[in-house]
Order: C-alpha cells, then structure tokens, then sequence
C-alpha cells in the first residue's frame, strides 16, 4: 500500500518582503518528511502562498511552524493589500492528495487548530469540511469584515465566534482559519481597466452566489502597482467548473463595459487535466484525441511498467538467500 500524502496551501499576509517570505516557506520545509512544491507571492495582494506535501503528522508539524513564524513576524496593524484576510496566517488549508479521505483529515484540522491558538494566542475559525456550521463552511463568511472588523464581527456574532481561543482578536496577527477541502485552482484573470467597480460587477455575474458558474468564488480587486483591476478566482472544481469556462465568462462579461483580458495567471499548482481541458476545448480536438497520445503520460506508463518487471536488487553486501 502507498503511503498517506497529505497536501497544505497555507495563505500567509504577506507579499511585499521577500526575507519574511523565504524565512516562513523555511520554516515549513525544515521539518523532515516535508517537500515544499512551490511559493508565490504578489505584492498587490500582499499576500503569498506556499504549497507542501508530505505524510499527515509531518504536515501538521510544518503547518504549525508557518503560522507560528508568521505571527512572529507579520505585523496586520500596517498591512495594506487587495486581497481579503482576517489574519496574519490567513487560511490553512489540508487537502487530500493519497490514502486518506477528506473526512479522516477533519480530526487532524481540529488537533492543528487547537494547537495553534493554545501556544500562539491566536482564535481559530474551522470551515470546509471541518466546519462546525454550514455558514462557516465558506471562507468568505469567515473573512467578512477583514482583520479590521473581526473584533466586532466576533462580539456581535456568534456563528463568528471562534472554534479555539478567546473570542479575542490577536493584537497583531488576527485570527487563522484552519479547514479542510478539495483540490482548487486559484485563477486570475487581468482586466485593461483600472476601474474597480467594472472588476467587481463582473465578479459578481461570475460566482456562484451571483447565479455565475457553479462552484466559483470570485471577487474583483484593484492592483495599485500595475495600474489595473483583477478577477480574482478559486475554482473549487475543475471537473464541474473547468478554467477555460471561467476565463471565457469573464471576458463575456468584459465586453459589455467594452472592457479587453490582459492576462491571465495559475496561483500556485495546477493538475495536468485541467490544462489538458483547455486545449482540448481551444484546439477543438475531434474525436480521434485521446489523453494517452500526451508524450511524457506514455513515457510515464512505460517507466512504471519496467520498474514493476524490474527485480529487487539485493543490499550491498548482503549474502544472496539459499535455495
């Protein structure tokens, strides 16, 4: 049997000072067991993003120290981006990847969000499939208000008391939201207009609470550094929701302001399916197509195939078994 692979994409507040960044993607790839598969960071949502995998207790080890070096280090009272966040260690979410299930990861959630509001101090919102409530199932309810409102939010609220710690906002690092969900693709698309309420229109006929694309959340932001404006996705499945659905309906929606697609970007990791869909769709390939014509998947099944055919070598300097 393979082993359990769990992933996490810890969303951290910060996008501006490459020194914090690299000291927090190394605080989560120093525990061993740990591979760190990617980082972004943008300054104009001021945000970055690392994604990791590994087995299950060596995920939940390097989740905690990210978020414990981002409270070290991430100041929200002087935090200024684009993007919503309500703490300084914005979301941590555990994805399964092999040998788990979504619902066997929720325990595991519940014992990392204990974790950190016991020794850092910080409350902990569970949502995903480790929500205590369908309303905190969805990241942006949790978020409303952003840092500067939770306080209240919290106090006025009870579906926004936090699952673990005070109901008390920590002073600079907020609150963490802990949770655990499906593969997404985050997907943005650039918009030629700096207009931000053109953005956020068209953000609204595209998510899924606007009567937009199912399983879409999207909003419209505005990137002060590059001059324009932004519809900032998660597609939360690909399969029902592929990504050049979603870039199709937003320059749809464009158009009626007269508005053109500048670019668009992939936050972080991507399957392979969900690009091969795009060009299935955009080559308008016939029925003839087929996955397996895709070189490397071939080049793929062959290594695999040999490695099985391949017998075990014995250790290096071990005596060969009798007969």
């Amino acid at each position: 049997m393979r082993p359990v692979l769990v992933e996490c994409v810890p969303n951290f507040s910060e996008g501006r000072r490459p020194e914090v960044v690299a000291a927090i993607a190394q605080s989560i790839g120093r525990v061993p067991g740990v591979h760190v598969l990617d980082i972004e960071s943008d300054e104009d949502h001021h945000r970055c993003v690392v994604t990791y995998v590994g087995p299950l207790e060596p995920v939940l080890e390097a989740a905690f120290a990210g978020v414990q070096e981002a409270v070290r280090r991430i100041d929200l009272r002087t935090h200024q981006g684009s993007h919503p966040r309500i703490g300084a260690a914005d979301v941590v979410p555990l994805v399964p990847i092999r040998g788990i299930t979504l619902e066997e990861l929720v325990p595991a959630a519940r014992r990392l969000g204990e974790r950190i509001a016991r020794e850092l101090g910080v409350p902990v919102f569970l949502y995903g499939e480790a929500a205590t409530s369908p309303r905190r199932r969805d990241l942006s309810f949790l978020r409303r208000g952003n840092f500067e409102g939770l306080q209240a939010a919290m106090d006025g609220d009870p579906e926004r008391r936090p699952d673990f710690g005070p109901p008390t906002v920590h002073p600079t690092a907020g609150g963490t939201v802990v949770g655990v969900r499906p593969a997404l693709i985050a997907y943005n698309v650039e918009l030629g207009t700096d207009d931000v309420e053109v953005a956020r229109a068209i953000a609204r006929r595209v998510r899924e609470a606007g009567g937009g694309l199912v399983n879409v959340r999207a909003i419209g932001v505005k990137l002060e550094r590059r001059g324009t404006t932004q519809i900032s996705m998660n597609l939360l499945d690909y399969r029902k929701t592929p990504i050049y659905r979603a870039f199709e309906l937003v320059a749809a929606e464009a158009r009626r302001y007269g508005v053109e697609i500048r670019s668009s970007q992939v936050v972080g990791l991507v399957p392979e399916d969900a690009l091969v869909e795009c060009a299935e769709y955009y080559l308008r390939l016939d029925a003839t197509w087929s996955r397996r014509q895709i070189l490397e998947r071939r080049l793929m099944e062959l290594e695999a195939a040999e490695a099985e055919r391949r017998p075990t070598d014995p250790a290096p300097g071990a005596e060969p078994s009798a007969g």
